[in-house]
């Protein structure tokens, strides 16, 4: 019987190319492991793909009665809604400990840096496991992105020193430069619509009994959102209604100039201006230096809700 792996909902590069690097390496360790997802890929990720020949998970959103291990999240709002049926043998991570728990032991891997993948080769390191060129090329790329290539605050030694060296192994000598080509494809916004540019990279939160969506999109350039404001603020409105929430916040990152305008749809816009010491006008801001959700934006919303 497979065990299966996969990360958080609305999965991003961390996710996905962590599933299939978590499950090339259990198979090599002798568990029958499947990399799967919870939802549908982003540009970039199929960017990843397609560059280095990589499989699409499966698709799978229930997981009662099966073996699972879970990477790049530890929240139960952003798992299966089964999760609690099934037996979770170990979690991989590079966020805060969620609410997550378990009957029996697990193996656990968390540590803070800036990509699950990070840990990941730390883990093949540890087992003495060789990593394949094609899935350290993938390994690579996700590390590049959730460190937006190595700017974000969350990025440390450790980042840099693993993304040499499955540089090496997948033959790439300059990732910066592949780092921006995918950061570009990361930027593209034709054809999609404002539902899908909301979930592009969205997370749910539970702050002390408050539920806040709070979503990131990352881009070379800003302006490629100067039609689009609209559109995704009255898209905001309805997520934050259907899903009964508190807020819904978006960052729009912009990689270049080192920072974020945060749009805000909220029951109390006081408690998101209080968390970042700021004032919104018209439902926005301008976040200097902010390109972490992880660490620059839930711990401050964590303390006011």
């Amino acid at each position: 019987m497979s065990t299966y792996i996969f990360g958080h909902t609305n999965p991003d590069s961390d996710s996905i190319v962590g599933a299939i690097s978590l499950s090339y390496l259990k198979n090599q360790l002798g568990e029958e492991c499947v990399p799967t997802r919870q939802g549908e890929i982003s540009p970039e990720t199929e960017f990843i793909l397609n560059k280095f020949g990589g499989t699409l998970p499966e698709l799978k959103t229930s997981v009662a009665g099966e073996k699972v291990y879970i990477v790049d999240f530890s929240d139960k709002a952003q798992a299966p809604k089964d999760i609690m049926e099934a037996t979770i043998l170990g979690i991989v991570d590079h966020h805060k400990l969620g609410d997550l728990t378990t009957d029996t032991p697990l193996e656990c891997w968390i540590r803070p840096i800036g990509c699950t993948n990070t840990v990941i080769k730390e883990m093949y390191d540890y087992h003495g496991v060789e990593i394949p060129k094609d899935i350290a090329g993938m390994m690579l790329c996700a590390i590049l992105s959730d460190t937006v290539i190595f700017k974000s605050p969350t990025c440390t030694k450790t980042d840099t020193k693993v993304c040499k060296e499955l540089a090496k192994i997948a033959e790439i000598e300059d990732y910066k430069a592949l780092g921006m080509e995918m950061f570009i494809v990361k930027s593209a916004v034709v054809g999609a619509t404002a539902r899908e540019l909301n979930t592009r990279d969205y997370k749910e939160f539970d702050m002390g009994g408050s539920r806040l969506g709070i979503g990131q999109l990352e881009v070379v350039d800003l302006s490629v959102f100067d039609n689009l404001k609209y559109d995704l603020f009255k898209d905001m409105k309805k997520l934050k209604d259907e899903s009964g929430l508190q807020s819904v916040l978006i960052l729009l990152t912009d990689i270049m100039k080192e920072g974020s305008q945060l749009l805000v749809v909220s029951d109390d816009e006081s408690k998101v201006e209080s968390a970042f010491e700021c004032k919104l006008e018209n439902s926005e801001v301008w976040l200097d230096g902010v390109l972490s959700r992880k660490k620059q934006v839930i711990p401050f919303l964590q303390r006011q809700f």
